[in-house]
C-alpha cells in the first residue's frame, strides 16, 4: 500500500498539470504553445533565481542563524525566501508575457500559461519524486554497507526507515502540495495579466506579495505545527487563489475576458434585407428595362 502511494504521488504530480491543459484547452480552444511558454518561464527564472539564493540569501541567512533561532528570526528568514521567488517568478511571468507571449492577454490564456508555469514545477519535482521512489526499491532490505560509503551508510539508513515506514496518506502530501501550488499559478497570472493589460504596476507588486505571503506562511506554519498543518495552509492559499480569479474575472468589463463579441441588437438576415433594398429600388427597376 505504501509503495503504490509512494509511485501514485509521482504520477499525480506530473498528471494534474497535464490534465488541467487538457480541460482549459478543450474548455476555451486554447494553445499548448501557451502552457509551452509558461513552462519555460519558469525555467528561465530560476536560472537566475536558485544563484541568487545560493550565493546570496542562504549565506545571508545562515551567517545570522535566522532559522536556528525561531521565533521572529524564523519568520523573517521565511518572508526573505518567499520574496526571493515572488521577484524573480512573478518578473519573468510578466516580461514573457508582455514581451513574448501575445496571445495572453485574455483570462483563459493568461490561465493556461499559469497551468504551464506551475506545471513544469510540478512536473520537475514528480520527476524527482519517481526518481526518490525507484532508488529506495532498489536500496530497500540492500546490505548499504556494501554499496555506499561507511559515512553515508547511518544517513541513508535512516531516511530508508522514514521513507517506508510513513502513513500511506502522508505519502501523497506531495501531489496535494502542487495542486495547491498550481491553483497558485493561476491566480499569479491572472493578476500579472491585469498589469500588462493595463499598464498598472500594483498589480506586479500584489502579485509578488501574494507569492511571498503564499511561500512564507507555508514554511512558518511548518516549523510550528508540523506538515500536515502546513498542507492544510497551502490549501486555503489554493481557495484564496480561485476567488482572486473569480474577483478578477468579475471585475473585468463584459467580453473584455472571454473575447466575447457583444450580441448583436439587428434582427437575422437584417444585412441581407438592407443590401437588398438598397439594391433593388425605383432607378434600378427603371434601368433593369434596358438591359
Amino acid at each position: 500500500m505504501l509503495a503504490a502511494a509512494h509511485l501514485l504521488n509521482g504520477f499525480l504530480m506530473i498528471a494534474l498539470p497535464l490534465v488541467l491543459g487538457v480541460v482549459l484547452a478543450r474548455r476555451w480552444r486554447l494553445s499548448w504553445g501557451l502552457f509551452g511558454a509558461g513552462a519555460a518561464t519558469f525555467v528561465a527564472s530560476q536560472v537566475f533565481h536558485i544563484p541568487f539564493n545560493n550565493l546570496v540569501l542562504t549565506p545571508f541567512v545562515t551567517e545570522r542563524g535566522m532559522f536556528a533561532a525561531g521565533g521572529l528570526a524564523f519568520m523573517a528568514a521565511a518572508l526573505l525566501y518567499g520574496l526571493s521567488a515572488g521577484v524573480f517568478e512573478e518578473v519573468a511571468r510578466f516580461v514573457v508575457m508582455r514581451r513574448w507571449a501575445p496571445d495572453a492577454r485574455n483570462l483563459p490564456n493568461a490561465l493556461m500559461f499559469g497551468a504551464g508555469h506551475g506545471g513544469s514545477e510540478a512536473i520537475i519535482l514528480g520527476g524527482f519524486v519517481l526518481y526518490g521512489f525507484f532508488q529506495a526499491v532498489a536500496l530497500r532490505g540492500a546490505d548499504l554497507a556494501k554499496t555506499l560509503p561507511l559515512e553515508q551508510v547511518d544517513v541513508v539508513a535512516a531516511q530508508m526507515a522514514l521513507y517506508w515506514n510513513m502513513p500511506w496518506y502522508k505519502a501523497l502530501l506531495g501531489a496535494v502540495e502542487r495542486a495547491g501550488a498550481i491553483c497558485f499559478h493561476l491566480s499569479a497570472s491572472a493578476m500579472v495579466l491585469q498589469s500588462v493589460r493595463r499598464g498598472r504596476w500594483g498589480w506586479l507588486a500584489g502579485a509578488v506579495v501574494w507569492h511571498t505571503l503564499f511561500n512564507a506562511a507555508t514554511l512558518i506554519v511548518m516549523d510550528r505545527w508540523g506538515v500536515y498543518a502546513a498542507e492544510g495552509t497551502v490549501i486555503v492559499g489554493a481557495g484564496v487563489s480561485l476567488l482572486i480569479i473569480y474577483a478578477i474575472k468579475r471585475m473585468s468589463a463584459p467580453g473584455e475576458d472571454f473575447d466575447v463579441d457583444p450580441p448583436s441588437t439587428s434582427p437575422p438576415n437584417s444585412r441581407v434585407r438592407r443590401i437588398i433594398d438598397e439594391e433593388i429600388s425605383d432607378d434600378s427597376l427603371e434601368d433593369s428595362r434596358y438591359t
